[in-house]
């Protein structure tokens, strides 16, 4: 085989310049991406460097290196951060019609909310919880590898388009009111009130790093697994069964599947539909 045709078969310049600088991420700072999806990667890293003023990557790795502030802008680039109240309301429907009733039988609740980014999805879950008369009950714990969205859920102001924004995906998940009801308007912002924030906890977590920390009736990782490769995602996965209690549920987004879980023939489906799963051994 001649040298051109063995450089056809192996990873592009850029990949390698990638790989190179992900694994010196990993060993600077402790965050791992090595296994994050590719294409979504490349495209927070060009977007990275242009935000940088940096031609290449090599030059954006030095930076990251060498400057930390330069480091919480590349997670706040290549990390998970999208989200929205209510997003995929059939999940939440689901959630409240098939899965409540069950967690009303236990006495206390535990409730993660995985890669929950600026939190609103955690609020969701206490909006729900409250409806349901279940909220003084549990406890939510909301966490993300980065502490700087971390931060923008702990103060639970938002802008008040954006909330209102959500008002039609809580209506389609089965709300019983409106969500005006839930926060105090400030201004141009709406700020939740505090009987939910008292029951949220905000931490770092890294799914990549860290260890199982509770036992769970209910996880909910929203879009987040499409963004890691299939190794990584068996980790995940295997970190939420570990995490969930027997007969617990795992809530995933629509794009998302059981096909890279070890564990994925100890669920069953809840709803036809949906990615809500119960833990069955």
């Amino acid at each position: 085989m001649n040298v051109g045709a063995a450089e056809q078969l192996g990873p592009t310049l850029e990949e390698i310049e990638i790989k190179v600088l992900l694994e010196a991420v990993s060993l600077r700072y402790g965050y791992d991406f090595r296994e994050y999806s590719l294409a979504p990667l490349r495209r927070s890293i060009n977007s990275g460097m242009v935000g940088e003023g940096v031609g290449t990557i090599s030059a954006y790795q030095d930076r990251l290196l060498h400057d930390r502030t330069s480091m919480q802008r590349f997670l706040r680039t290549v990390g998970v951060s999208v989200t929205s109240m209510f997003r995929e309301p059939e999940t939440w429907r689901c959630l409240r019609e098939e899965v409540i009733p069950q967690l009303r039988t236990y006495p206390s609740l535990r409730v993660w909310s995985v890669g929950c980014a600026t939190g609103e999805e955690a609020y969701s879950l206490a909006i729900l919880l409250e409806e349901e008369g279940l909220l003084s009950r549990a406890q939510i714990f909301a966490t993300d590898m980065n502490d700087e969205p971390l931060a923008a859920g702990r103060r639970g102001a938002y802008p008040l388009d954006q909330v209102r924004e959500a008002e039609a995906g809580y209506e389609q998940s089965g709300g019983r009111s409106t969500l005006a009801d839930f926060y105090t308007v400030s201004g141009r912002g709406a700020k939740f009130k505090p009987s939910l924030q008292r029951r949220l906890t905000w931490a770092q977590h890294n799914l990549v790093t860290d260890a199982s920390f509770n036992e769970f009736q209910l996880i909910v990782c929203s879009n987040v697994l499409i963004y890691f490769r299939p190794a990584l995602q068996q980790r995940a996965h295997r970190l939420f069964f570990n995490s969930l209690a027997a007969s617990g549920f795992l809530a995933l987004g629509l794009r998302e599947t059981l096909v890279f879980c070890p564990e994925s023939s100890h669920y069953e489906q809840v709803t036809a539909g949906t990615k809500v799963f119960r833990k069955t051994r």
